[in-house]
């Protein structure tokens, strides 16, 4: 399926059923979510890096405007719901202050993928966590947690976080998410053994002394 939706382009990436708060205080987006809450639709949010528009983003829709300001500015709340790849920016649409976008939606298949696979990257998320002495609750059982549910808590970079937003299979979310975890951990407990090591300098240590042979 192929449609226009119109786009409010960001420097984060947004997962199909995250929630994302964001705060509004540009005419046009003012404008465009003024539009979007009163009529129900959905806007999306492209991935902007290095001042890039990137072609793959997410549609989101509001839930709820949080607070209005008395200069117009506002607080939202929005839920992602699908992932889409821009065909074609409209930068100019009549009678608006905002741009657009026809977009179409690639084929996601979000299902479990692999439960045992998907512990291991919940198990390697948690032990950076513990490393990093981070507490995190992602309110859901174990058993219902997907890629896109930890996705932002396992110390990803922005490019990393689009990168996983274009895979289109659980699975390959997964591995994903396992490879990362896999290079990152290694790194992490070395610093921890490090700052502990630097931690000992200057203070009084009981070690044992070496023994020569006699």
């Amino acid at each position: 399926m192929t449609n226009f939706i119109p786009v409010f382009p960001l420097g984060i990436v947004v997962y199909p059923g995250e929630t994302v708060n964001l705060h509004i205080f540009e005419p046009r987006y003012k404008q465009l979510v003024n539009e979007c809450y009163a009529e129900g639709k959905p806007f999306g949010i492209p991935t902007v890096i290095d001042n890039k528009l990137n072609e793959m983003g997410t549609l989101v829709k509001i839930t709820e405007v949080v607070k209005v300001y008395d200069n117009g500015e506002m607080d939202i709340r929005a839920q992602g719901q699908r992932v889409f790849r821009v065909l074609e920016v409209i930068k100019v649409v009549p009678d608006k202050l905002f741009s657009g976008a026809i977009v179409n939606y690639p084929e996601n298949v979000e299902g479990p993928g692999k439960r045992e696979l998907m512990q291991k990257v919940l198990n390697a998320v948690r032990e950076l966590h513990r490393l990093l002495n981070i507490t995190k609750d992602f309110h859901k059982p174990d058993a219902e947690l997907a890629a896109y549910d930890i996705a932002h808590h396992a110390g990803l970079t922005l490019q990393e976080e689009y990168e996983l937003l274009g895979l289109m299979r659980e699975e390959q979310r997964q591995e994903y998410l396992k490879r990362h975890l896999g290079r990152v951990l290694p790194v992490i407990a070395e610093m921890e053994t490090l700052k502990e090591r630097v931690k000992l300098n200057g203070h009084f240590k009981n070690l044992s002394s070496f023994q020569f042979e006699d």
